[in-house]
């Protein structure tokens, strides 16, 4: 851990030593330093989203009381021109300082014991941009110029890439703009081919490797065929001098898949999502999306790599180390959502440096961290082909033979669920319409029943390890939709209820709807959001438990079933513990990580769409904290703009 700045010491708590040994022959936890601090969006670069504090713990987690709430003041329900926003923000604490970032991208500095405000600073965005994923931003990344001295300024930087494309450096004491770095503390990333306003636009914090800071993009789905290439780049941290680019897609490349060979028309194929790092391999590992347009393929023919991908990059370079296709041809908005993690694993008696990878698909993949290869098997298997003229959909997808699917992957008109007889039926008839062949039934101009939906399975909520006990702890979705595409000469003419996309370009718009009845809830039974914990050693599913309720998600319900669609993300500590908000109903949790019981939730003010952290502060004290502020997407009571802080009494 870095040398804390300006004479800050946090004291140095010592915690009872844990007990049991690892499991699956992980490095036990009590012999290595408590980290007090967290200094990454997943704590660690590698995004494990482990906390090795043990202060809290299943005996006392029910004891955890607010102690402070601060109210970050940007909040948009969509008027006025502007969208509606959300909280997502995960904070990082370095040098006993908390930063966040806003749905406006404002960056604030806070006292993690007190909450209270040690700066801000505004890059004012224009609030009025067609951002597809509203105002929304999830966090800042951190660095130290190790060439610099206490008293120099931007020793500490943060780095934030903002809603309208740039990427700003700023120093972690002042809130300044670091001058030294690119242009008065900004650099520009709209110089990219068919750059639109708005739609292109970031979400994610950077990733920061040794001297450099790496950044993605996130481009508005379903839009047109021809969208800005999804180009990861990596800028001097210093200077901010770009270093190097790395296109997933390049432009008008020659598809080498079939005979003809002639120039593929398409775009995105980004790493909007979390990226991260391992230093001592000098490797970037990048989640990739779908390419564009995302549910018509004619115009890009082949598997499409490096869309829907997990990449490892050098670091220096910029050059492809190695690559895995989740999926080929990606037809159903299948994004490769989750961040990478990497982790060490027993297999086979060895310990295993590996990259674990999840997909809205709701399949985990674990591949070898060197070389890319999968650890646990992985087959191609034959999967539906596409009946609309000009697709050419993939004959094969890969499923890897363990861990084992953590959603359903078909789903019957005979299972539908509703709270009343009127929805049972009305699911029914629909689902009838459909076609229907379970997970990768390409879209079609009847209508498909597309399962997973394109809120997954596994979403940019991602998960956490514990090595302690070799688990990888996951929540999903379970929530089918429905997508039609729609000739192009039937485009204005068409009345179909749902979120419509031109995909201008492309002979094909489409219409796509999550498959509810007319009481709001999913035509499929719950739970439809759950939590999972996978043991990876032998890669099978340790527990499986509904995770929160939609008992008052639209009309009023008589009671149902729990289990939430969810989006944000868990943590796992070494007390024992996984905490994780996220759902519709506003609660964030705590479970016990060995048999998935519920030990302990408070009442949010808003839904936690976001990844708490946990951190020990100057007083030697715990502190959970979580953004709470709903999703702009989803429809809910109130969004809200509070960060909430608790700890023991």
């Amino acid at each position: 851990m870095a040398a804390r700045e300006n004479g800050y010491r946090l004291i140095v708590v010592l915690f009872a030593a844990l007990t049991g040994s690892s499991a699956g022959g992980q490095t036990p936890v009590n012999q290595v330093p408590v980290n007090e601090e967290w200094p990454n969006y997943g704590n660690d670069a590698g995004g494990m989203r482990f906390s090795r504090i043990a202060q809290i713990n299943r005996d006392n987690v029910s004891e955890l009381k607010l102690v402070w709430v601060f109210h970050a003041e940007d909040l948009s329900y969509g008027s006025g021109g502007k969208k509606r926003s959300g909280f997502e923000t995960t904070p990082i604490l370095v040098d006993g300082t908390l930063y966040i970032t806003t749905a406006f991208n404002r960056v604030i500095a806070l006292d993690p014991v007190e909450g209270n405000r040690r700066w801000a600073f505004d890059p004012e965005i224009d609030q009025t941009l067609e951002y597809g994923d509203g105002l929304v931003n999830r966090g800042v990344a951190a660095w130290l110029d190790p060439a610099r001295s206490n008293a120099q300024p931007c020793r500490r930087r943060i780095f934030e890439s903002t809603l309208d494309a740039r990427l700003i450096a700023l120093d972690g004491a002042t809130g300044k703009p670091c001058a030294d770095f690119g242009e008065n503390g900004q650099v520009s990333l709209r110089n990219v081919p068919g750059y639109i306003p708005g739609r292109y636009h970031m979400t994610s914090p950077p990733a920061v490797i040794d001297d450099l800071v790496v950044v993605g993009s996130a481009i508005d789905d379903n839009q047109r065929v021809d969208m800005p290439p999804g180009v990861v780049r990596a800028f001097d941290a210093r200077t901010g001098a770009l270093r190097w680019s790395w296109d997933p897609i390049p432009r008008n490349s020659p598809v080498t898949e079939t005979p003809s060979a002639k120039p593929w028309r398409t775009g995105a194929a980004n790493a909007w999502s979390i990226m991260t790092t391992d230093s001592e391999r000098d490797l970037v590992f990048v989640p990739t999306g779908s390419a564009s347009p995302d549910y018509y393929g004619g115009l890009r023919p082949g598997d499409n790599k490096w869309a829907n991908s997990v990449v490892a990059l050098h670091a220096k370079t910029g050059q492809l180390a190695w690559g895995f296709q989740l999926v080929h041809h990606d037809l159903w908005d299948y994004d490769t959502a989750a961040p990478p993690l990497l982790a060490t694993l027993t297999h086979s008696g060895k310990q295993i440096p590996v990259v674990i990878q999840g997909n809205k698909t709701g399949l985990l993949y674990v591949l070898h961290r060197d070389t890319g290869a999968p650890v646990f098997p992985v087959e191609e298997r034959a999967v539906p082909q596409s009946d609309v003229p000009g697709e050419m959909s993939s004959p094969t997808q890969p499923f890897p033979v363990a861990p084992p699917p953590l959603v359903p992957q078909q789903f019957s008109a005979d299972a539908v669920w509703g709270p009343t007889p009127m929805d049972r039926e009305w699911c029914r008839v629909e689902i009838g319409r459909l076609r229907n062949q379970g997970i990768f039934t390409p879209p079609s101009l009847r209508g498909t029943l597309v399962v997973p939906g394109n809120l997954g399975g596994m979403t940019w909520s991602g998960y956490a390890f514990d090595p302690q006990h070799g688990l990888l702890i996951v929540n999903t979705n379970n929530f089918p939709n429905r997508v039609k595409l729609i000739p192009r000469n039937k485009v204005k003419s068409n009345r179909d209820d749902g979120e419509y996309g031109p995909q201008t370009g492309s002979p094909y718009g489409m219409i796509r709807r999550f498959l509810q009845s007319p009481s709001d809830l999913p035509c499929i039974a719950p739970p439809w959001g759950t939590l999972a914990a996978v043991d990876m050693t032998d890669g099978k599913i340790r527990w499986q438990v509904p995770l929160g309720t939609m008992q008052n998600f639209g009309e009023a319900h008589d009671p149902i079933p729990p289990g939430s669609i969810n989006l944000g993300g868990p943590i796992a500590t070494a007390g024992g513990l996984v905490f994780i908000a996220g759902t519709t109903d506003p609660y964030i949790r705590a479970f016990d990580v060995e048999n998935g019981k519920e030990l302990w939730k408070a009442r949010l003010p808003a839904s936690g769409n976001a990844t708490p952290i946990t951190y020990v502060s100057s007083t030697g004290k715990q502190y959970l904290v979580i953004a709470a502020g709903g999703h702009p997407k989803i429809p809910e009571e109130s969004l809200g703009d509070a960060l909430m802080a608790f700890t023991l009494p």
